[in-house]
């Protein structure tokens, strides 16, 4: 029985040796990138730049103000976008229980989830990205500050040794073509907004009381 596991999980030579180029890659670009005091800063702020990609903190503050905003005029934007966020949490923990690639990092105790590819908060931030710059247009002057946070995110997880760079590459691409499928089934203003009302219980017409 434990020889049969064994055989399941031998890596292919091919791939094998993919991913310890991967790796070399990945240590040569790091130890060259900490030599730039402006990248180190971003080990200082990985906890912050985490928090602010997380998948589920997303997800659950968007419901949270659908809810206590209720904005019509939003209603487009958070339900398509809790759509995607809600796709792409199954899928990156689908894909990382299927890949079981282990961190680089050594203290790998450190975080909850050991299993590196793809990366989950560069999927993340790559789909809200291209949502914002895609789907759900944002004015012009928050641009560049969208595309220097997700660049953040992803350099902060290659310094402090959390992924490799094929994880966040395929993370980014998989972001993408998360965006990519949004946008194909993207809801519209009328369909989005009778969902909202049907799950808060509202009515077109307008609120009813019970005397």
């Amino acid at each position: 029985m434990i020889d049969k596991e064994e055989e399941k999980r031998k890596v292919p030579s091919t791939l094998k040796t993919l991913l310890a180029v991967d790796a070399y890659l990945t240590n040569i670009l790091v130890n060259s990138a900490q030599q730039f005091s402006i990248l180190r800063q971003l080990e200082i702020h990985y906890m912050v730049l985490k928090i602010s990609c997380h998948g589920i903190v997303w997800l659950i503050t968007n419901l949270v103000l659908l809810w206590i905003v209720n904005n019509s005029n939003l209603y487009q934007m958070q339900v398509n976008l809790s759509i995607g966020l809600l796709l792409n949490i199954i899928i990156i923990a689908v894909l990382k229980a299927a890949s079981r690639r282990r961190r680089p990092n050594a203290n790998d105790n450190l975080f909850p989830n050991k299993d590196s590819f793809p990366s989950g908060n560069a999927a993340h931030v790559a789909f809200i990205t291209y949502f914002f710059l895609n789907l759900w247009p944002v004015p012009l002057i928050y641009v560049p500050p969208l595309l220097a946070w997700s660049f953040s995110v992803c350099m902060s997880k290659l310094l402090m040794r959390i992924n490799y760079i094929g994880d966040i590459l395929a993370g980014i691409a998989l972001g993408i073509l998360q965006g990519m499928l949004v946008g194909y089934i993207y809801m519209e203003q009328e369909t989005c907004t009778h969902l909202v009302w049907w799950i808060t219980d509202e009515k077109t017409s307008g609120a009813e009381y019970d005397v």
